[in-house]
Parts: structure tokens; C-alpha cells; sequence
């Protein structure tokens, strides 16, 4: 699975942007998945519903399984902030894993930069950093993406996936 950061800053449109590329990717042939990032506690479930009474008896792990979706909740414990490749061994086999959120991981990653949330770009310190989406990019010599060129983004990427997978025959 060839892992690719969507990185950035809180409001930069980091998930506006997936929203537009994903279905591109997946129009190409690309099975793909996302892991979001997020530093808040984050809960699905309702008090009194059974998952949540599971959980509440100490099960680690709970999944919900409906008739389209599964949900599957594992309890980390308190403190706990498991690096990026634990998640993705989480997963089931896929072509591409989009880790939005993962700023600082040392992966290959795409920069979503907006300079009026007031921040220096991450690309002047992270080597990592393949290329800028932006429409006010700063001077680099990445390769640039305005906001609004989902496919010309979605091109990138899948010549990016198909470098990992000639490296990886």
C-alpha cells in the first residue's frame, strides 16, 4: 500500500480537497483509503445503545455491522497517540492510503497551504513535502496545484502510485 500525506493546517481544506480527488482516484481504478488524523476524543456511539454498553463492560474492541457498513471502535489507552503505520496496518489491503492530518509523520506527503491562516508553510522544513496545493502557493520549486485542479492533483498522485508500484515489482 503506497501511503501519501494530505498535510496542512486546521482550515486549509485539506478534507474539501479528498472530497474532490477521491472520486478521481477511484474513476482511475484506484481502491482507495483515508485515515483521518484528529486530536479530539471522538465517539460514535449512544449511552444506552448495546455497542455502548459493550464497551462500558470493558470489550477493547466493538464493531458494528450493518447492512452497508461496519464501524469498529478499539479503546487506546488514555494518552495514547499510535503512529501512522499502526493505523494503516489496521487496514485491509488497498492500493493507496491518504493520512490526512499527519503533519509531522516522515512520509511522502502533499502540502494544502493557505497563507491566511497566518502559518509558515511546512515545505520549508519537511522534505517530505512532494508538492503544494494552494492558490496563493508560496516560492518554492515543488510542483503547485491551485485549489480547484482536483485533476490535475488526482494525475499527480496516480503517477506517484504508479512510481511506487514499479519500485515495488
Amino acid at each position: 500500500m503506497y501511503v501519501l500525506g494530505v498535510a496542512g493546517y486546521s482550515g486549509s481544506g485539506k478534507t474539501t480537497l479528498l472530497e474532490k480527488v477521491i472520486p478521481l482516484l477511484l474513476a482511475a481504478g484506484v481502491d482507495v483509503a483515508v485515515i483521518k488524523h484528529t486530536h479530539h476524543d471522538v465517539d460514535w456511539d449512544q449511552p444506552g445503545k448495546d455497542s455502548w454498553r459493550h464497551r462500558q463492560a470493558g470489550a477493547r474492541q466493538v464493531l458494528l455491522a450493518g447492512a452497508q457498513r461496519r464501524l469498529l471502535v478499539e479503546t487506546m489507552p488514555q494518552g495514547n497517540d499510535a503512529p501512522l503505520a499502526a493505523h494503516v496496518a489496521a487496514l485491509r489491503p488497498c492500493d493507496l492510503v491518504l493520512a490526512e492530518g499527519f503533519k509531522h509523520e516522515a512520509i511522502p506527503k502533499l502540502e494544502v497551504y493557505d497563507p491566511l491562516l497566518g502559518h509558515a508553510p511546512l515545505c520549508l522544513h519537511d522534505k517530505q513535502v512532494l508538492a503544494m496545493v494552494s492558490d496563493a502557493p508560496p516560492h518554492t520549486a515543488l510542483p503547485c496545484f491551485a485549489r480547484d485542479d482536483a485533476a490535475g492533483l488526482a494525475r499527480f498522485i496516480l503517477a506517484l502510485l504508479e512510481q511506487h508500484q514499479d519500485a515495488h515489482r
